[in-house]
């Protein structure tokens, strides 16, 4: 009897061990699930939002952990877990990180900081920051520091390629006056002899103004190095800034600028692009901030056409192409030009080029028109994804 009754305590301990698992492993996916739905309406776009966060297992239950950029996710994550009675600890670290010691911002250094998917010279190149842009650094892995830029693009960048400063810092070098360079390539020079380069200068880089004569800008970099840059090849920033036209006329002038430069992949500098970043570049130029990625980009804006009516386009828009959505696959943007008129487009291709989408003229692109997606209107139309400087000026963030 005795034996029987040890048999059947068993059996019941068994059974309730079972159901507790079957319940925290219920738990645990129901908890997964709620992060998934918060990253989602949060941070869609892993390449413009982090929210890595994982559940744990700890001694006394659920441990949420990992990291992100977007405390106010973590708040609505918490209310969420809280109106369902999931109860969890929270180790989630919020971003930026307590070991920067309050340099939470950085001004680009060098002509063109290489921005990394890891924090390696080895890995992708992301995309770009010019001379004198202002960064959001989160932090930090031995001489990398992951920052975000003013189109809120997530990536690496070594201690090398910006300046790291402090909240009295970077205040200091948002209120100074500055120059922006105007030419496509050039230098900043040691003395007005020219004779010694201080460093390569590259369209749209913004630098320090200490001074002026009637042939050069004395300026100053965000390491405090100093130099003169010729006038005739930068302007003063503010003077940039009220001499916008925000124009199609300009978008094209400046797009044929580039004319022959290097397919560079996550290039957005006037050294090498790739086709988004030579987009970018052109709306940048002109006082225009637009989505990175031509994956971003061909959200932004107002939609023209779809049907490959070209008669629609008006100067300034973006073609998109890739791959049409099926039953099976979905829809994969992976090109962008910009339309200049006379059925043609200036993109990033092997090199900048324009082509055509007449089938009868001598620089018809057969593959792309092939491949033709849509078209989106993104010059003076209102949308979040799209700033303008002279409005919102995001390098003085």
């Amino acid at each position: 009897m005795k034996k029987i009754l040890l048999k059947r305590s068993f059996v019941l301990i068994l059974i309730a061990l079972n159901t507790a698992c079957g319940v925290h492993i219920d738990e645990k996916k129901l908890l997964v699930k709620e992060i998934e739905i918060i990253k989602n309406a949060f941070a869609p776009d892993k390449r413009t939002a982090l929210f890595n966060l994982e559940v744990l297992d700890g001694p006394s239950g659920f441990i949420l952990a990992g990291e992100t950029n977007l405390p106010l996710a973590v708040d609505s994550l918490n209310s969420l877990l809280k109106d369902k009675g999931i109860e969890a600890t929270n180790d989630i670290k919020i971003l930026p990180a307590d070991e920067l010691e309050g340099m939470t911002k950085a001004v680009i250094n060098i002509s063109a900081a290489n921005l990394r998917s890891n924090p390696k010279h080895s890995a992708e190149l992301a995309t770009q920051a010019t001379l004198g842009t202002v960064v959001h650094v989160l932090k930090k892995e031995g001489d990398w520091y992951l920052i975000q830029t003013p189109d809120k693009y997530l990536a690496w960048v070594d201690l090398g390629g910006i300046q790291l400063m402090n909240a009295d810092a970077i205040e200091k070098w948002i209120a100074s006056d500055k120059i922006i360079y105007t030419n496509t390539y050039g230098h900043a020079f040691s003395s007005k002899e020219t004779k010694s380069r201080t460093s390569d200068i590259v369209a749209g880089s913004l630098l320090k103004l200490l001074g002026s004569d009637d042939e050069f800008y004395k300026i100053e970099f965000p390491d405090g190095r100093q130099a003169y840059i010729l006038k005739t090849e930068a302007e003063k920033y503010n003077t940039w800034l009220s001499n916008l036209n925000f124009n199609a006329d300009s978008l094209i002038a400046t797009s044929k600028t580039l004319m022959g430069v290097p397919y560079l992949w996550g290039g957005t500098s006037t050294k090498g692009v790739d086709c988004s970043g030579y987009t970018k570049t052109i709306y940048y130029l002109n006082g225009m901030v637009i989505p990175r990625d031509a994956s971003q980009q061909v959200h932004a804006g107002k939609p023209i056409d779809s049907i490959a009516d070209f008669s629609k386009l008006k100067k300034g828009d973006l073609l998109f192409f890739g791959r049409r959505a099926t039953e099976t696959t979905s829809e994969k943007v992976v090109h962008v030009g910009m339309w200049i008129g006379d059925n043609q487009f200036i993109h990033s291709s092997e090199m900048v080029r324009i082509s055509s989408v007449d089938k009868d003229s001598p620089n018809y692109d057969a593959f792309n028109v092939g491949r033709y997606l849509r078209t989106q209107r993104l010059l003076n139309e209102e949308d979040p994804l799209l700033q303008n400087l002279n409005i919102s000026i995001p390098i003085k963030d």
